[in-house]
């Protein structure tokens, strides 16, 4: 296999880590191809022996897995200057970043395989979410990698959208010192400082701490972003056979930009006034407020139990608040550009916990070793909910006023929206897996059974609410896997999910939950300068509510379907010692199969037909460009339906984002540790839209410039 580098402070990839950066699965260059089973943790990015893979909830590495997953490595986020989790991933076949726009940044938020999913993992346990609007989201510079698990999941992690999760896995404490500062300056006034330390206090005792402060403008108008973090972290060897990690993580946003959208006309279709300005802003100064306030405490056990036998414990306790003032639209005028409006607040308090018992066990049986997981997980949430609303003055689009609302102007009272409620969420699941090698084959069986209760009390739109909630199901997966001697690796799986559904048909029987099958087919290559796979999948969710045809216009059943299914490709291959490439490829086709109101037939929204993304890597060795390494991106997004009912579609985009890097040690010895980045993200600054229906879309991200100093010691 020919050399490859890794530079420090540089932000290169060596190769184990492009390697995990494969956008379709995580696996390491073995160093000879009929030898997959070989590569081991080490190969990691992540080297905490607490870290279990996102697909298995093993140390196993991903090659040996029946199921699509991509691992975005640390490395890669850095050379790609990614900030946020959605910065993370878009360059991820089978996942789409682009459905709130380049404005709102409050959210999470992804479509996977054609299904829309606001329940992300940190570490392998739930950032428990209220279903309103908040949130807990972690700081890029927190993200050890990220991992993206393809497919229904509900056999390891219960209820989930049956196209997939994605996992951040955090920065942990290591034994070697090492210790960094950052200073960024950017577009929109864009002002960062970031630090990271790391090493040991004793024999017994790593630690680490991450920290970033983050203030910019907005691309709406008016708005800003303010955001603080810091996380500290503790491995403790409590002896030869036990490792306890402590964990902290805090995040307060003062200010979060803004939530409101803009109408189709104007943005995504032509308006008699003309086009919208990509910083248009429908909403009011004086009430636009979004202050978020996030604490996670966790805790992990990792204990040796015999040769064989090993116990995990994964626990954290969440404590979060989040304030909102907003306003949304309720209708665009004849003239095509007053816009009516009401104002809103929204005051959220969630508190819950989150924990994970794992048993894993390696087991000799003849030829076969099994790899066997059992475990036990438990998440409660527990948020007060206050919302209030009420009418207000209307704005015109094309010469607004954005400081017009007033907050005595505003009769909340007189609204009847007002709310004050408790939602409670409580899941119980019991789980066995069983990863078995055997030979050249690899056979995959988990399955796992909840129990979920969930409550609404209080009141909700000025009526009372008492509405209780009570599922459980039983979910599992397969797969088999071959490993041939010229490393190919074809594989086949089946997976099930759930997820659970509120409400009653009008003969007063509750929902089951709706439920998602996978049927996937792929294979995995990993040769001397190419690791690459390609797959193909079809996912049916069913028992999705739709209109009860034999009642009135606001009775249910669960009779409703749709069915997505694609072929994702993805390639990293090394052209040389200077050349790198990743390739994501994705070709996908959603539809409503079965309705009652009108939409059967038609595609749901934020699903694009097409996404394609490549990303160049080019660090010469030496010659006069010693020392830079640059990257170039572009990534594809397909065409999307305006709304549900597909009367109109959102035009496709190609963006172009790029990356200069330079290690300071090539002018001087001096200046060892010392780098700089300048980094690019939609270069060409293209005008691009996502939309939820006619009168909701939003702007994609400007064009966005960061400069970047690092200093590592």
């Amino acid at each position: 296999m020919s050399a490859h580098r890794f530079t420090k402070g540089q932000g290169i990839l060596k190769p184990s880590a492009i390697a995990l950066a494969v956008t379709s699965a995580s696996f390491a260059l073995a160093d000879e191809p009929n030898d997959l089973s070989s590569t081991t943790l080490d190969t990691l990015t992540v080297s905490s022996e607490t870290y279990r893979n996102t697909a298995t909830k093993n140390q196993l590495n991903n090659q040996v897995t029946p199921q699509s997953i991509s691992v975005i490595s640390g490395e890669a986020l850095d050379q790609q200057g990614a900030d946020s989790l959605s910065e993370a991933v878009r360059y991820t076949s089978g996942i789409n970043t682009e459905l709130r726009g380049g404005a709102v940044t409050r959210l999470d938020l992804f479509n996977i395989r054609g299904f829309i999913n606001y329940q992300n993992y940190f570490d392998g346990l739930q950032l428990l979410y209220n279903d309103w609007n908040l949130q807990p989201q972690i700081d890029g510079a927190a993200i050890e990698q990220v991992e993206v698990f393809k497919g229904p999941t509900s056999a390891l992690y219960g209820y989930m959208p049956p196209g997939g999760m994605v996992n951040i896995i955090s920065k942990a404490p290591q034994d070697d010192p090492e210790h960094s500062v950052e200073l960024t300056v950017g577009s929109d006034n864009k002002r960062e400082a970031e630090f990271d330390s790391t090493g040991a206090i004793n024999e017994q005792l790593n630690y680490r701490v991450v920290g970033a402060i983050r203030q910019q403008d907005a691309q709406a108008v008016t708005a800003e972003e303010e955001r603080i973090m810091i996380a500290p972290s503790l491995d403790w060897q409590a002896s030869d056979d036990t490792l306890v990690n402590v964990n902290f993580y805090y995040q307060q946003d003062p200010k979060m930009g803004i939530y409101t959208s803009l109408p189709a006309k104007g943005t995504v279709l032509s308006n008699i006034n003309g086009p919208l300005s990509s910083d248009a802003y429908s909403g009011d100064a004086n009430w636009n407020t979004y202050d978020k306030e996030v604490a996670l405490l966790g805790f992990k056990v990792d204990h040796k139990i015999n040769d064989q036998w090993h116990f995990l414990q994964n626990t954290r306790i969440m404590d979060a608040t989040a304030y909102q003032e907003n306003t949304y639209s309720t209708g665009l005028a004849a003239d095509e550009r007053t816009l009516s409006r009401r104002a809103y607040l929204t005051d959220e308090h969630s508190k819950g916990i989150t924990l994970d018992n794992q048993f894993a066990a390696e087991l000799q049986q003849g030829e076969a070793t099994h790899h066997l997981l059992l475990g036990l997980d438990y998440s409660k949430l527990k948020s007060d909910i206050r919302y209030e609303d009420a009418a207000t003055s209307s704005i015109d689009l094309y010469n607004p006023d954005h400081y017009q609302i007033s907050r005595a102007s505003l009769d909340f009272a007189a609204s009847g929206y007002s709310s004050d409620f408790t939602i409670e969420k409580e899941q119980v699941g019991v789980y066995l897996q069983d990863q078995i090698e055997w030979g050249n084959w690899v056979f995959l069986g988990g399955l796992r059974h909840d129990r979920f209760e969930s409550s609404e009390q209080g009141i909700k739109y000025g009526a009372n609410q008492d509405t209780q909630l009570s599922q459980r199901f039983t979910s599992g997966r397969a797969g088999v896997l071959h490993q041939f001697d010229n490393g190919v690796a074809p594989y086949v799986n089946y997976a099930q999910s759930y997820e659970p559904v509120s409400g009653s048909d009008r003969q007063g029987n509750t929902f089951d939950p709706s439920e998602g099958e996978q049927i996937e087919v792929g294979m995995k290559f990993s040769g001397r300068d190419t690791v690459a796979t390609l797959a193909g999948y079809q996912i049916v969710k069913t028992k999705v509510k739709t209109r009860d045809p034999d009642g009135t216009a606001y009775d249910l059943i669960q009779v409703g379907e749709v069915r997505s299914r694609g072929i994702e490709a993805d390639v990293t291959h090394y052209l040389n010692d200077e050349w790198d490439m990743r390739l994501a490829l994705t070709i996908q086709d959603s539809e409503v199969t079965k309705d009652n109101s009108g939409l059967q037939g038609k595609t749901p929204i934020w699903v694009p037909d097409r996404q394609a993304s490549v990303w160049l890597n080019y660090q010469p060795i030496d010659g006069a460009l010693a020392g830079f390494d640059v990257g170039l991106g572009a990534r594809y997004v397909g065409q999307m339906q305006i709304d549900a009912q597909n009367s109109g579609e959102v035009p496709s985009v190609t963006l172009f984002d790029a990356s200069l890097g330079y290690d300071l040690a090539s002018l001087s010895p001096s200046l060892d540790g010392a780098s700089v980045r300048f980094s690019v993200s939609n270069l060409t600054d293209e005008t691009y839209y996502s939309c939820y229906d006619s009168d909701n879309c939003w702007f994609g991200a400007e064009r966005s410039l960061e400069l970047s100093a690092r200093y590592q010691f």
